[in-house]
C-alpha cells in the first residue's frame, strides 16, 4: 500500500453512501494486508454496487483506486467470488519490476 492517500470518491454522494463505499474499500485492503472473510467482502460489495450500479463508472474507481495504493477492487471481488463460502480471501500485490 502506498502511504498517504485518500479513497476515490464523489462529495455528491450522501453520508451513507461514502460509509458503503469506504467500508469496501476498507475490506479490498484488508484482503491485501492481512486477510478478509469472503461473506463481509461480498456484502460490502453489494452496498458498493448501490451507489455505484454501472460498470464503467465502476471500472473507473476501481482505477483511481489501485493508482493510490496497488490493490485491485476487481481482483479481490473476483477471488471473492471464486473462493468457498465461509473463507478468508487474501490477496497479493503483484510483482510490478520492469
Amino acid at each position: 500500500m502506498k502511504p498517504n492517500y485518500t479513497y476515490p470518491l464523489d462529495f455528491d454522494w450522501t453520508k451513507d453512501e461514502m460509509v458503503a463505499v469506504t467500508t469496501f474499500y476498507s475490506l479490498v485492503e484488508d484482503a491485501y494486508e492481512r486477510g478478509v472473510n469472503r461473506e463481509n467482502l461480498l456484502a460490502a460489495y453489494n452496498g458498493f454496487k448501490q451507489v455505484i450500479p454501472d460498470k464503467g463508472t465502476e471500472k473507473q474507481y476501481d482505477k483511481e483506486f489501485a493508482e493510490l495504493t496497488d490493490y485491485s477492487t476487481y481482483r479481490t471481488v473476483q477471488a471473492a467470488r471464486k473462493a468457498a463460502p465461509g473463507t478468508t480471501v487474501h490477496m497479493h500485490v503483484p510483482n510490478r519490476s520492469k
